[in-house]
């Protein structure tokens, strides 16, 4: 067995995890499945659970730090992926998916946890909390092979963006509860919530913008032949400096990410040349980023607690996706007037729901931390990703062919 404590074994694991993690890639292309869900599963049959080559304990150094860089850079694409344009067009479902959709879902699961299992209060609604997220690494590339109407592919892949950002600063505020001793106050939590979220705004929007007046030729610009790291750099600079504030270092480096692929509207547009670089240094390292986080996540997968929760643990799902999941909607999108969703665009912002890395991150992060009862978040973290990328995203394009809300033109993978 292959364990990351040392620079020789770290050498052998990460040739393990990419050569096989390319491969896995491709065939899941030819499958027409979602990447993440190959990832997984290679990394249950090269972990302890069947071929015993990898091993790599979630309390590791290693492993806690490939999980932050991992969230902080695929946050950042998230961001950079968002119009503000459309933003505008339908900011009141955003907002609502972001923020009123999330407490919803909590809560949802967070009932069936405590129903089920009987778990504190606080337990059960971070066990909410922790799949509460959407997935724009899962998203994104299943749009890429099926063409949706433009407004509502950007309204769901804003929801998942945000959303990767609002739902960990709500698992960090009722992790403080978790930790003392269970209980949670509801008005400083309130309080908390939003001011971490807003002082993470704030660091967010000022790396971002250094970041474009640095690399932009119509700013200073003195740095426009290194767009790729010096947006590298601002993205892992905007966590720090918002952890250091006590501030979301998620929120900071999402809206970091926003300004970053915004620059237009800030009238300090990028050449051509840097686009492509960022472009290309973007999607490499989300690639590794994704590769690392689920190809570890299936190798940690403990499935004793699976086993010992499994029933449980699907009813908790099963109850995610198709109570939680149309709840949130409907309670966001319906008072949207101007938006004007047809029933058809909300059925299918209804099934549309995949589980990613930002939750396999926070799950391994509660682990990591020695959370009482974290393997048992684990557990469901890892049913509801397995689902919800086997069910949803795997059928994504037979239900919007159904419902018609296929777009015009050809899916970016056929183009």
């Amino acid at each position: 067995m292959i364990a990351m404590n040392t620079w020789g074994h770290a050498w052998t694991a990460l040739i393990i995890i990419f050569v096989g993690g390319l491969i896995v890639g491709k065939v899941s292309e030819r499958l027409r499945i979602p990447d993440v869900a190959a990832y997984l599963v290679y990394g249950i049959v090269i972990g302890p659970a069947v071929l015993n080559l990898l091993s790599e304990p979630s309390q590791s150094q290693v492993n806690q730090f490939i999980l932050n860089l991992g969230a902080t850079l695929i946050l950042f694409e998230g961001g950079r992926s968002i119009s503000l344009a459309v933003l505008r067009r339908v900011w009141v479902s955003i907002s609502l998916l972001v923020t009123l959709g999330v407490f919803v879902t909590t809560c949802v699961v967070g009932l069936t946890v405590h129903w089920l299992l009987g778990a504190p209060w606080v337990f059960s609604l971070l066990a909410g909390a922790v799949i509460a997220s959407t997935d724009p690494a899962t998203l994104i590339p299943v749009f890429r092979r099926v063409y949706i109407l433009p407004i509502l592919r950007q309204t769901v892949e804003s929801e998942s963006a945000i959303g990767d950002a609002t739902g960990p600063v709500l698992v960090m505020t009722l992790l403080a509860g978790v930790k003392d001793s269970g209980s949670i106050h509801i008005g400083p939590a309130i309080v908390t919530f939003v001011t971490s979220s807003v002082l993470g705004i704030v660091v967010g929007l000022s790396f971002g913008l250094l970041a474009l007046f640095l690399i932009s030729r119509k700013a200073w610009g003195v740095f426009h032949e290194y767009g790729s790291f010096v947006l590298f750099i601002a993205a892992i600079a905007s966590y720090q400096a918002a952890v250091a504030l006590s501030a979301s270092g998620f929120m900071a480096v999402f809206v970091t990410g926003i300004i970053a692929g915004n620059a237009q509207v800030f009238r300090w547009e990028l050449t051509a040349h840097a686009l492509r670089n960022i472009e290309h240094f973007g999607n490499a390292m989300t690639l590794m980023m994704r590769m690392l986080i689920f190809v570890l996540l299936g190798a940690q997968v403990n499935f004793t607690v699976v086993k010992q929760y499994l029933w449980a643990g699907l009813v908790i799902v099963v109850v995610f996706m198709f109570v939680g999941r149309p709840l949130t909607v409907l309670s966001s999108v319906l008072v949207d007037r101007r938006a004007a969703w047809r029933t058809r665009e909300v059925t299918f912002m209804c099934w549309v729901r995949e589980t990613g890395v930002i939750p396999a991150a926070l799950s391994g992060m509660l682990v990591a931390k020695g959370v009482r009862g974290a393997g048992i978040i684990s557990a469901i973290t890892f049913m509801a990703i397995l689902l919800t990328i086997v069910i949803q995203a795997s059928t994504t394009g037979l239900v919007a062919k159904w419902l018609g809300v296929l777009g015009p033109g050809k899916p970016e993978e056929e183009i």
